[in-house]
């Protein structure tokens, strides 16, 4: 009987067409799936715990798989990353852009996607312009001109559990209910960077993005951090900010069933 195999993953979005797999597009679930065929000599289905978007990044995507092959589970980081590295040449000593973290077996009920409680998502917008952060991070103009302090305001209105169809682009998988809990919602910043991490119960289709464009216009006096109330209750997209782009997007963490239960909470760092 196979085992049941969660792999951890961080990965640079910058040359994928996204997570899932597509015909003729490069894609990590699909150069995942081509390692792990490599190595098992057979075809392994990976269900990943989030559909990130081309351009978008991971420190801790993660995915679960059935796993038949006699090579030891713990081995496959190391295996693995050896053939990702050079495009998946295996050239000795390359890293390439996706890195397998860590691999344990769960129990046979376990289901990366279906057993996720809660993800924390990172957002970078850069300060400083630097053309080699533009695949990194979101380089709005003027960014050291936000207010951040507005910003926090807003993302104090964003926290707890509500209806979030204004956050939600068209186009994504239908879901039952637009109701989710954002248990966190966090802006700090430094010379280089500003950051908002968030971390909820589960998202909606561009949701994360959409609340970074809505704190932007927050920030440069478009809105007004008072606003939010209303633009979530009218459930409109068209009451909320824009699509930040992908580049500044990052899955940093994923919460399984049986981590604690996440806690409703609201911190904001001073300027």
């Amino acid at each position: 009987m196979g085992k049941n195999v969660l792999i951890k993953i961080k990965y640079d979005g910058t040359n994928f067409s996204g997570w899932q797999k597509q015909p003729k597009a490069r894609t990590v679930q699909g150069e995942i799936e081509h390692v792990l065929k490599y190595i098992a000599m057979e075809d392994v289905n990976i269900h990943g715990t989030s559909r990130t978007d081309a351009g978008v990044h991971a420190l801790g995507q993660c995915a679960s798989f059935d796993w038949n092959c006699n090579m030891p589970v713990e081995k496959l980081p190391e295996v693995m990353n050896r053939r990702f590295g050079a495009g998946g040449t295996g050239r000795s000593g390359a890293p390439g852009d996706i890195r397998i973290l860590s691999a344990e077996v769960m129990d046979d009920d376990f289901h990366a996607r279906y057993s996720c409680r809660g993800k924390t998502y990172r957002y970078l917008i850069d300060k400083t312009g630097d053309i080699f952060r533009r695949n990194f991070a979101f380089q709005y103009p003027d960014a050291d001109k936000l207010d951040i302090d507005e910003m926090k305001k807003a993302a104090a209105h964003i926290t707890g559990t509500h209806d979030f169809k204004c956050f939600e682009t068209a186009g994504g998988t239908p879901r039952e209910t637009t109701v989710r809990t954002v248990s966190s919602l966090e802006i700090t910043e430094d010379s280089d960077t500003i950051t908002i991490e968030i971390t909820g119960d589960g998202f909606l289709y561009n949701m994360v993005r959409i609340i970074v464009g809505t704190l932007v216009e927050v920030g440069i006096g478009k809105k007004a951090a008072d606003d939010l109330p209303a633009i979530i209750e009218s459930r409109s997209r068209g009451n909320a900010g824009f699509t930040a782009p992908p580049q500044g997007l990052y899955l940093k963490e994923i919460y399984f069933k049986d981590e604690p239960d996440l806690k409703v909470k609201c911190t904001i760092h001073s300027r």
